[in-house]
């Protein structure tokens, strides 16, 4: 043992060295400012996280007030972010740009940008593609959200980290609606000969049976239930059975098994399929309506058309222009109208374009059209023996009237709960009646019913006339005429639903102009005469002022005969001239959910 290791001050420091009291105090000291740190990053770190649920809440909240009101979708996330607390917002184009400032990036302080567009659900889209930023009509919002995060500790180290979000959200308000109209008055004769003519059979009804026709709907839904069931059709969804084809008389068998139909309707439409022929033509479902988002439901489902309903009749005609097109119907009515003699009716009927059906359960942006229609009206108005003097005798009087319509159009612009509330319910309508054009001619070569050419016309016959002139006796003299109107195609009118209309079915009409004139007296009014005699240069300038007045004068007593005949048939094809009628009988302004 050396003399060191003797020294009492040795003994302590080694006897220090071999002792183990304390370490747990000597590790807290030198782990503890680890530990302070590691815990205040674990502080700021939970912060941060419960930061982001809460500009992730914002911003589904944000999406969701403004596709509810999508008119006015940035006023709607601007109160949206003010009511829960955020005072300073920026608003920044679209998509959000890199490194914005976010106003003082205090804790209130937001970064917004939004984007409208169009959501389609379709399932067979891809999910991140089914929101078409910028797509019209739009029914879907996009809200992105930046914030500066709030740190507590962190920030002595670091900057802190900017907090993103957006949400995007759907309000798919929808409306069934439709383009036609109803019969004013009824011709029970002249319904059952121009729809047997296009359906190529003979149709017996009675007026009454037509009244009961007019006056019933169904729902629309329960409907397609029943052509699935008459079909045997074992389709998943209801577009699935609107992809089928059916006859006229497969679906006036649909409609009497409707439930809620009256028996006297009921007979009709079984009468009318009982006549359809064996060859009658198939028309594809979906020329005849469209259910939109309704459409993708499970048959059975009928909640998802919200009561949407269509008229019998309206369908009817519908479904028989449909399977008419491209059909010449002759029909003659022999003496129909009071004071003439003869009444021949030549009818044709093209499809809509693109298909267009005349109702639809469709969002904004969504149409629905009429067919365009062709109609010859000649009538025979005998004046035998009408001395006019001078040696002119008026034998006869003949009024060739042709007629052409383009579709009328309904486009369904907005539907909208003012106050958020089903009763303040709004749906607006874009509707434009078709051009009408009218002439008095005859057409010149074929294709009356060929909707793909335009006719050309030539002068038509008018009267016949007898003339003696000295010694010569002329008894046959043709006096030609023609004349044209238009109806002219103005900008589209909005007509305005509420739900008072919706409930009641009302049907509104917008019109080019006043059409409650006579349309055949303003023909007349721009009829131009001529007259010439085996080419001889003779002057008959005199004739023609002799018979132009007598010629008027034999019309001018039919005229609203002629008038209501013209009502008659084109009514019976759900148009009218220069009109539409477009009826609203469902609405929803949605909800608005998140869709991404």
């Amino acid at each position: 043992m050396t003399d060191c290791a003797r020294h009492p001050a040795w003994r302590r420091f080694t006897g220090l060295l071999g002792d183990r009291s304390g370490n747990f105090a000597t590790l807290g000291a030198l782990t503890a400012p680890i530990a302070i740190t590691l815990a205040a990053f674990a502080i700021d770190e939970g912060s941060l996280y419960y930061e982001r649920r809460q500009v992730q809440a914002l911003a589904d909240l944000a999406a969701i007030t403004a596709s509810a009101n999508i008119a006015n979708a940035e006023a709607a996330v601007i109160t949206t972010l003010r009511d829960n607390g955020m005072t300073d917002i920026t608003v920044v184009g679209s998509p959000m740009p890199a490194g914005v400032a976010i106003g003082n990036g205090g804790p209130r302080a937001v970064a917004v940008s939004l984007k409208t567009g169009r959501y389609d659900p379709d399932p067979e889209v891809p999910a991140d593609e089914r929101f078409q930023p910028g797509a019209l009509p739009s029914n879907a919002v996009e809200v992105a959200l930046q914030k500066t995060g709030t740190m507590y500790f962190g920030k002595l180290l670091m900057d802190p980290p900017t907090l993103g979000a957006s949400a995007t959200a759907s309000a798919p308000a929808a409306a069934a609606f439709s383009i036609g109209s109803r019969l004013a008055s009824l011709n029970g004769g002249m319904l059952n000969a121009l729809l047997g003519g296009l359906l190529g059979t003979t149709v017996s009804l009675k007026v009454m049976d037509y009244e009961a026709l007019i006056a019933a709907d169904v729902e629309v839904l329960k409907f397609v239930d029943a052509l699935a069931t008459n079909l045997h059709l074992t389709a998943a969804t209801y577009d699935e059975v609107l992809e089928a084809k059916a006859t006229v008389g497969q679906i006036a068998t649909a409609l009497a098994a409707v439930d809620g139909v009256s028996d006297t309707a009921k007979l009709a439409l079984q009468a009318i399929a009982a006549r359809e022929p064996a060859n009658a033509a198939e028309i594809p479902l979906t020329h005849l309506l469209d259910l939109g988002q309704a459409g993708r439901v499970a048959v059975g489902n009928h909640g998802a058309g919200f009561g949407a309903a269509a008229s019998i009749m309206e369908i009817l005609s519908a479904s028989a222009a449909i399977a008419g097109n491209g059909k010449q119907v002759d029909l003659n009515l022999g003496a129909a109208l009071p004071g003439v003699l003869n009444v021949t009716l030549n009818v044709a009927v093209g499809e809509p374009p693109q298909h267009s059906p005349f109702f639809s359960i469709g969002h904004a942006g969504d149409l629905v059209r009429t067919a365009q229609t062709r109609l010859k009206l000649t009538v025979d108005v005998g004046r035998p023996n009408d001395n006019l003097g001078g040696g002119v005798s008026l034998l006869s009087v003949r009024l060739p009237i042709y007629m052409e319509l383009a579709y009328a159009e309904a486009k369904l612009t907005k539907v909208s709960c003012p106050t958020g509330r089903p009763e303040s319910l709004k749906v607006q309508i874009a509707a434009r009646p078709g051009v009408a054009e009218l002439r008095i001619a005859e057409i010149d070569g074929t294709g009356f019913a060929d909707f793909t050419r335009d006719l050309s016309f030539k002068p038509a016959k008018i009267a016949e006339v007898k003339i003696q002139l000295l010694l010569l006796s002329i008894p046959l003299l043709a006096v030609n005429g023609m004349a044209r109107i238009d109806i002219g195609n103005l900008q589209p009118q909005t007509l305005e639903f509420d739900r008072e209309d919706i409930d009641e079915r009302a049907i509104k009409t917008v019109s080019t102009r006043d059409v409650t004139r006579s349309l055949t007296r303003s023909l007349l009014n721009e009829l131009k005469l001529s007259a010439n005699l085996l080419n001889l240069p003779l002057d008959l300038t005199p004739l023609l002022a002799t018979v132009r007045p007598a010629v008027l004068d034999a019309i001018t007593p039919v005229t609203s005969s002629v008038d209501s005949l013209l009502y008659t048939v084109l009514s019976a094809l759900g148009i009218k001239i220069g009109e539409a009628d477009v009826r609203v009988t469902a609405a929803t302004c949605g909800r608005s959910v998140l869709v991404q």
